[in-house]
């Protein structure tokens, strides 16, 4: 029987390893989806793209897979994949934004509504949550191996058009105007800095706290909404309570 369980514990780490892989897998296929159907699909002349690329490179993806999400951008194989963004409210009132990337809308919309509903939020209209968030461009460069200092990659920031900076243990946030990101981000891979990330993300303006007796209700809604396929990122205006 311990054999039994050994093998039954190994199995069990593979199979929760493999899942996690495959959802990073997934995002990073938007990922390229997305770069490409905004760009060029010839990384040589898309820096995002590029950038998505390294990626998938670091995290072992396969280069079928890369290739295939890039070939779904060109319209090759037929399917046309169309951006959509749900507004709604969680548990508590909780102001909630979720960006999907879809090639059925009616079965994307019908499963986002099921999550909100089987959860005690509710989805909402267009406009309904939006104005709650601010648009902005958004880098991230790790410190890890970095020869540089808070004031000089503030002052690289800045002189490559940033609007602001926060700095962590482990990376420096760089923000932008969403307009600007483009450029922001090539004038730092121009001086030589390697990004962890560098998209146009919403971020919230105020954020409303979790009742206690509604965070397994909310957390629950935020797993099955970021456990869909469809779904590229899940926004939140929310905070927990603090233990």
């Amino acid at each position: 029987m311990s054999g039994h369980s050994k093998w039954h514990n190994i199995q069990g780490r593979k199979n929760a390893q493999d899942a996690k892989r495959g959802k990073i897998f997934q995002k990073i296929s938007r990922d390229l989806y997305q770069a490409a159907k905004k760009g060029d699909p010839d990384p040589e002349n898309n820096p995002q793209l590029r950038l998505v690329m390294e990626k998938a490179r670091a995290a072992n993806m396969p280069k079928d897979n890369v290739q295939r999400a890039i070939d779904k951008a060109s319209g090759i194989g037929g399917a046309k994949f169309e951006e959509i963004t749900y507004e709604g409210y969680g548990p508590g009132g909780t102001a909630i934004m979720v960006s999907a990337l879809t090639d059925n809308k009616n079965r994307t919309a019908a499963a986002i509504r099921s999550a909100f509903t089987h959860h005690g939020g509710t989805l909402g209209t267009s406009g309904s949550v939006s104005y709650m968030f601010d648009r902005k461009g958004y880098i991230v460069v790790l410190r890890d191996g970095l020869d540089t200092d808070e004031d000089t990659m503030l002052m690289d920031a800045l002189d490559a058009g940033a609007d602001d900076m926060k700095t962590s243990d482990d990376e420096y946030e760089i923000f932008t105007d969403p307009k600007a990101m483009d450029d922001v981000r090539d004038a730092l891979q121009e001086k030589g800095y390697d990004l962890d990330t560098a998209e146009v993300r919403l971020f919230p303006e105020n954020t409303t706290e979790v009742p206690e007796d509604k965070i397994s209700q909310y957390t629950g809604l935020i797993d099955e909404l970021e456990e869909n396929d469809d779904v590229q990122d899940v926004y939140e205006a929310a905070t927990l309570p603090q233990e």
